[in-house]
């Protein structure tokens, strides 16, 4: 029987599954406390919102420096795609918020949509490559798999609007499909489900070809999308399922693989990461707070308790400072589709 440590983890047996399974346990076991405090079927409490949203949704997003803009070899290598993209986007949303807000953040919630489902097929890509693994029928069932853990989910949120929660600002989703869509879709989705379970036990005890890694984050994805999505129908639910396992993996991916850049010698920020997980973190933390404090007091005016008192700065000028501070998430999602591809990353993805 294979050993443990030569599966084809992405990181490490330890690494791997503390951040897919720790983080989906760490969703199921907040929707207990939720449960038993009495907010499951609620909105986020404050207590919620920092963990969740501030320290992990918007500080993963801030990750993307020490992939791209602290490593100077590597800004410098594609300068027109790093420093165009944050260009473009301004001005996108510039043009978009010019014709309303709710457009602004209509289009926001789909891009972000695109990149959450993306983001957990690229983890299955991934451990495809860990493992060589080459058959045209897995990839089929893998890519069936786990496109349908991901967006069934929204087309059943779609197709029973309005919900008790939303993506970004309420009625930011304007597609409404009819019932039948939803009727038709779900048996799929638990054929296809069905189908990955079969064929992984299969692989599993005949063939003797093991991906855990891979199955672990197919398994939490479908768990984790269907409770915070379907079964529950509040904005905690969503919270604690959405971004817990959406953050936690990728602020290992960035890390590990920026580390290993900065031991290999390259120059410039990244190299804080030689000071451990606790400077990468903090740094983070910092930009998030940094941006929250930014949305709080010119624009949402939510939270003085965190922020302080609002300012009146932003009237007027909200047309230009929404799409600017939307600007790192918005960033966020235009490079992460394409910086982990081709094999310049390879050697600093090893497991």
């Amino acid at each position: 029987m294979k050993k443990e440590s030569s599966y084809p983890w992405l990181f490490s047996a330890n690494v791997d599954l503390g951040v897919f399974l720790g983080s989906a346990l760490l969703s199921v076991l907040l929707l207990a406390v939720g449960a038993s405090l009495g907010v499951l079927q609620s909105d986020s409490p404050e207590w919620i919102w920092v963990p969740a949203v501030l320290l992990i949704d918007v500080a993963h997003v801030w990750s993307t420096v020490f992939r791209v803009y602290f490593d100077r070899e590597e800004r410098r290598r594609r300068p027109w795609v790093y420093w165009g993209a944050p260009a473009v986007g301004y001005a996108a949303g510039v043009c978009i918020y010019s014709f309303g807000a709710m457009w602004f953040w209509t289009v926001a919630a789909y891009l972000a949509v695109y990149h959450f489902v993306r983001q957990q097929y690229g983890w299955v890509v991934l451990y495809r490559r860990r493992g060589e693994e080459s058959g045209q029928l897995d990839r089929w069932v893998d890519t069936a798999t786990i496109y349908a853990a991901t967006v069934y989910p929204l087309i059943y949120w779609h197709a029973h609007l309005p919900r008790r929660y939303w993506w970004f600002v309420p009625k930011d989703f304007i597609v409404h499909f009819p019932l039948w869509v939803d009727t038709i879709l779900a048996p799929m989705y638990w054929a296809i489900l069905a189908a990955y379970t079969c064929r992984a036990l299969y692989r599993w005890f005949v063939l003797h070809v093991r991906n855990p890694g891979k199955d672990v984050v197919v398994v939490t994805t479908a768990l984790c999308w269907y409770l915070g999505i379907v079964y529950f129908n509040s904005d905690y639910a969503f919270t604690v399922t959405n971004v817990v396992i959406h953050g936690i993996p990728y602020f290992a991916l960035i890390y590990f693989y920026g580390r290993r850049r900065a031991l290999s010698g390259k120059p410039g920020a990244i190299r804080l990461l030689l000071g451990g997980p606790l400077v990468f973190i903090a740094v983070l933390v910092c930009f998030a707070y940094g941006e929250e404090l930014l949305w709080d007091q010119l624009i949402w005016h939510e939270r003085s308790w965190l922020f302080g008192g609002a300012s009146d700065l932003a009237l007027g000028l909200e047309t230009l400072l929404v799409p600017l501070l939307a600007l790192p998430q918005i960033t966020h999602y235009l490079l992460d589709g394409f910086i982990w591809r081709g094999d310049k990353n390879r050697p600093y993805m090893s497991g």
